[in-house]
């Protein structure tokens, strides 16, 4: 049986991510809020968009900036009141665009009532709905952690409460305790407050964080040694995917089918498309369709932010990949995203932001994301062409406790490697999760570009290039990026069975200079489109697949259909070949 959400409105869904701290601010303090989103709903609309997910909203610490929650059924203050989350649902809802919220439920804030409980002592009725160990002893008889897990932002992944003389799992920060979904009334409760509660307030389903994270190997054993300089080591094997995380996740989805909610997870990893469809082939009954990690991954060492050097080839094999869960032999479902609230800014990670490339290569990646089919996520401010934090910038800016979590890793390690410190700073500079999450650009209006009127420091500084990127200069003008992406998703939404549904074929699968594919709509009918994207700052030599040819015309070029050469692409240029009239 198909779930009604995914066939009903998901699949030929434009999705669009709101970080609410930074989109738009209604009552001049500084923060954004559901009141500054509700009346941004007809831009929204204007561009195409017919779903929001809204990152975190809840009470919370704001430790990491809303994934440490404290109260799933009350929003965090500054955004706003129930009744005005409920508004926002209701106007999105008449303007026909969906809203999914954010699932956060592996681990909540240790400000959380339950968790003050469970700490409050070994026989607290809520002890176990968090994973409490005694640790061990070393051969010189000191106090040492259960395992040698790292966590997510630095140090050790466990943390010693002094009162109750127990160590407490953190996969994430200190203040983000695990949940033990081990135990059924923690889950029954949690399933209340955090998904029962807010489908009963009219949302259309998740996004679910760190959802392969349920299930952890209970024997506790330590990770093996990948730096023998550090103390902790990574442990995502043993935390990921574990023996009962499929029972866990069809779980959600049991909880979701009375009311046709929908499932987007996100799948840590490198996962391949064949690890994917365990969590989201129709059959399994558990996700609608996941995140995955390739983009993600390729342009870093690791989930740290090293940053390593990466080839068109490798972004060809990563978007093959994905493509492949379109296919409805695989009774599943892609998502396609360059940006979120962890990813730095596409254009600076992928593209170029040079002054003189930044719009060019903004093209060529909405070409990319808008062309492939599945569903796109499309985040604040990158149907603007927004980047990264000047590198001018000091640390001080930097709000994320990941970045400064990294920082105080590299800061050790360059006590015996003085290099680490250049090659740390050049991965924040490019790579940390602050460039995301900069206020949206909305004016050219000091101080703060319209996204707030608040008279002092924000708590997120704006990027300095307000002035030159924002909404307003863009509207209306035929040669910027955000109306680009409206060209973009109208072409989307007059094809679907090419740019939605159309199977995917790599047309040059070994050239590392563009990036060419074709599209064949399903049925046998023939039909088929051409993609063609020069990542290049000079012409780049290029012909139609033999497959398409003399079955396409040029239908859209982000460097104009007008001089349009047909042995060559201009410098970073983006082509769209339809199907003859």
């Amino acid at each position: 049986m198909f779930i009604p959400g995914l066939e009903g409105w998901l699949k030929e869904a434009t999705l669009y991510q709101i970080y609410p701290a930074t989109f738009k601010d209604s009552n001049g303090d500084g923060v954004g809020d559901f009141n500054g989103i509700t009346s941004k709903l007809d831009y929204l609309k204007d561009l195409g968009i017919n779903g929001i997910w809204i990152s975190p909203y809840y009470k919370s610490p704001q430790v990491d900036l809303g994934y440490d929650i404290s109260d799933y059924r009350s929003p965090h203050e500054p955004y706003g009141t129930l009744s005005d989350i409920d508004n926002l649902i209701k106007e999105a809802h008449a303007r026909g665009i969906k809203v999914l919220a954010d699932l956060v439920i592996n681990h909540t804030s240790d400000q959380h009532e339950w968790f003050i409980e469970s700490r409050s002592s070994k026989t607290n009725p809520k002890r176990d709905w968090y994973f409490w160990h005694p640790g061990k002893v070393d051969e010189e008889g000191n106090r040492k952690e259960p395992t040698n897990w790292k966590g997510a932002f630095g140090g050790s992944a466990w943390e010693w409460d002094e009162k109750t003389q127990e160590y407490y799992l953190h996969l994430f920060a200190k203040e983000q305790p695990d949940v033990n979904w081990e135990n059924p009334e923690t889950r029954k409760v949690l399933f209340e407050h955090s998904i029962k509660f807010w489908m009963d307030r009219g949302i259309d389903g998740f996004r679910v964080d760190t959802v392969h994270l349920y299930s952890k190997d209970l024997s506790w054993p330590d990770a093996p040694i990948f730096d023998t300089e550090a103390p902790y080591q990574p442990s995502l094997d043993l935390v990921a995917a574990g023996p009962r995380i499929h029972e866990y996740i069809h779980m959600i989805y049991e909880q979701l089918k009375p009311y046709g909610g929908i499932t987007i997870g996100e799948l840590g990893g490198g996962n391949s498309y064949r690890d994917t469809l365990k969590f989201i082939s129709k059959d399994v009954e558990e996700l609608d369709t996941a995140i995955q990690f390739g983009i993600a991954k390729l342009d870093r060492a690791s989930l740290a932010l090293i940053r390593k050097d990466w080839r068109l080839t490798d972004l060809k094999m990563v978007t093959w990949d994905a493509q492949q869960l379109v296919d409805p032999k695989n009774k599943a479902w892609a998502i396609t995203c360059l940006e979120n609230h962890d990813l730095a800014r596409s254009v600076s990670r992928l593209g170029s932001d040079k002054p003189d490339q930044r719009v060019p290569s903004a093209k060529v990646l909405a070409t990319y994301l808008l062309t492939l089919s599945g569903t796109p996520i499309i985040y604040q401010g990158e149907e603007l062409g927004m980047i990264n934090i000047p590198p001018s910038w000091p640390l001080s800016e930097y709000k994320d406790i990941n970045t400064h979590g990294f920082w105080e890793d590299i800061q050790r390690e360059a006590k015996n490697f003085p290099e680490m410190e250049k090659t740390g700073l050049e991965g924040i500079h490019r790579l940390a999760r602050d460039h995301a999450r900069t206020p949206m650009q909305w004016t050219d209006e000091a101080p703060h570009a319209g996204f707030s009127t608040f008279k002092g420091d924000l708590w997120m500084r704006v990027n300095d290039n307000y002035p030159t990127i924002n909404v307003r200069d863009q509207e209306g003008d035929s040669a910027s990026v955000l109306e680009y992406y409206r060209t973009l998703i109208k072409l989307r939404n007059q094809h679907k069975d090419l740019f939605i549904h159309g199977l995917f074929e790599l047309a040059d699968p070994f050239r590392d200079d563009t990036f060419v594919f074709v599209k064949r709509a399903l049925g046998g009918q023939g039909k088929v489109m051409v993609v063609a994207l020069n990542f290049q700052n000079e012409p780049r030599p290029f012909s139609v697949p033999k497959v398409a040819e003399g079955h396409v015309d040029l239908a859209l070029s982000s460097c104009g259909v007008k001089g349009a050469s047909t042995k060559e692409l201009r410098a970073w240029e983006a082509r769209v070949y339809l199907p003859k009239e």
